[in-house]
């Protein structure tokens, strides 16, 4: 017999990535009839990797944390179905996970809340009293984390303390300099400087990587497909090449979409897995409060990346387990100057694949701002060459020569931008700052009745945040007592 499904009509969600096909995997497990709108010809978001001289380029997934049997992320995927569909490899089992390179340091990163703990006192001896401070607080929150209690109350561990900055509390304690450096890196993770985070998603960022630290066995393609097949397999429906041009609504209630085709679907259910500022500008004139309105034109953005991805021998540069920071701190213990590297293989014999991630600001490239991808001219690719070749050039300090390397792709936050239609070109989405994290929220309620948001704008960034933010939005749209025992009820 067919289950009448919780949510009348037709659901439409604007966005194929993590958060959008993970909103549409749990919809379609309540037997709602599901449809994802995507404005690209591939689904998958910053889940896809692209392919340059056969070989596949990783955008927005590097490694993941708390993917152990039992461990929250882990249960999350199993209800979703897509833990089978995903090849994973396990970082830091005879090894770290992470190595911070400073000019006059070097911190290895251990899994395991334990080792960690151990490897800051071996580092940090005279600072026994701070670490252990940091550490009753990250075990805390860890184990709050793992109990995934926030699926079912997103005020689960809401407290003044929860939500001081990260940098401020350092402070407080008392770190040392060179420790502050050592502990900024994690905030890097969502794209919020230390000491804009507040202290809640640091921690949930540093125990879900120290709990287990995962890669992907292969293109980070496998990961989109499977949960695109997982969320087809469930008979969602996913429009591709076709983006949304305008919201329809009416007496305050949506009706459906206008796709830029012309094509209207009709739904009385959106999800916006996208920018809320991006939702925003699709509604018609007068839909939605002046006061959201201002809300969203004053929120502030992440910073962007400049990522280039190097062909390398890889009999000259063997695979690294491991990720390395290059760190270069700032007075203020800011890491506004640093280098992530990640040597995997390319899938190609003799080839590795090397990937250089730093830092960028959309207004490094305001002189093209007004341009789409692959019409910016030489002078944009003249200076995307110069910054990956120094990129390239530091990159050998720690690699040995890396001049025969073969440079396969560049890209700025304007290749962000146009792609996932991310505003100021973000990976990150909204910053999560102390300072607007009242604002951020209060855009989760649109005021226009079957109008929701999800994914990482929704919560925090990461992958966790992201699929937190997905389960909260269809809490929100089925009700607290349904999503309990129809959702919740088969992973807490």
């Amino acid at each position: 017999m067919t289950k009448k499904p919780l949510v009348p009509g037709r659901v439409l969600i604007i966005g194929s990535g993590i958060g959008g096909l993970a909103a549409g995997i749990i919809l379609s497990k309540l037997h709602c009839r599901v449809t994802v709108v995507e404005k690209n010809h591939l689904p998958g978001g910053l889940m896809r990797g692209y392919a340059r001289s056969g070989i596949e380029c990783p955008t927005g997934v590097h490694y993941m944390g708390a993917l152990d049997e039992g461990q929250p992320l882990r249960r999350l995927w199993d209800y979703l179905g897509v833990t089978p569909l995903i090849p994973l490899e396990r970082m830091g089992i005879k090894g770290i996970i992470d190595r911070y390179i400073l000019d006059d340091f070097v911190f290895d990163l251990p899994s395991g809340m334990d080792a960690f703990e151990a490897s800051l006192l071996r580092s940090f001896p005279e600072e026994q009293v701070q670490i252990k401070g940091i550490m009753d607080d990250l075990r805390d929150i860890s184990r709050t984390l793992a109990s995934l209690d926030m699926i079912l109350s997103p005020t689960t561990a809401l407290s003044y303390d929860n939500f001081e900055s990260m940098g401020q509390r350092l402070l407080r304690f008392g770190c040392s300099q060179k420790l502050h450096n050592v502990l900024a890196v994690p905030a890097t993770l969502i794209g919020v400087p230390l000491r804009d985070c507040p202290a809640i998603y640091y921690y949930m960022t540093l125990a879900s990587y120290l709990m287990s630290s995962w890669r992907l066995a292969g293109g980070s393609t496998r990961m989109a497909e499977a949960f695109l097949s997982r969320f087809k397999s469930l008979d969602g429906d996913v429009i591709t090449g076709d983006g949304v041009e305008s919201l329809r609504v009416e007496s305050g209630q949506v009706q459906g979409v206008v796709l830029q085709s012309g094509r209207i679907l009709e739904a009385s259910t959106i999800i916006a897995a996208i920018h809320p500022g991006m939702a925003a500008a699709m509604l018609p004139a007068g839909a939605i409060r002046p006061s959201y309105t201002r809300r969203v034109a004053q929120i502030v953005n992440s910073k962007g990346l400049f990522c280039v991805h190097v062909a390398v021998n890889a009999d000259d540069h063997p695979v690294l387990p491991y990720n390395i920071y290059r760190l270069h701190p700032e007075a203020d213990g800011s890491l506004h100057r640093g280098v992530f590297h990640q040597l995997r293989p390319s899938g190609q014999e003799g080839v590795n694949l090397l990937s250089l991630i730093t830092a960028s600001g959309v207004e490094e490239w305001r002189p093209w701002a007004g341009t789409r991808s692959g019409r910016r001219g030489g002078d944009y690719e003249t200076v995307k060459e110069k910054i990956a070749r120094d990129l390239i050039s530091e990159a050998s300090d720690i690699f040995g020569p890396l001049a025969d390397g073969k440079i396969l792709d560049s890209y700025t936050p304007l290749t962000i931008r146009d792609w996932v239609a991310s505003p100021d070109g973000s990976p990150y989405g909204i910053l999560r700052s102390t300072g607007q994290l009242m604002q951020a929220a209060s855009l989760n309620r649109t005021s226009v009745k079957g109008l929701h948001l999800a994914g990482q704008n929704r919560t925090c960034p990461g992958i966790m945040g992201t699929v937190l933010g997905s389960f909260q939005a269809v809490r929100q749209i089925i009700g607290h007592e349904q999503f309990a025992r129809d959702v919740a009820g088969e992973f807490l």
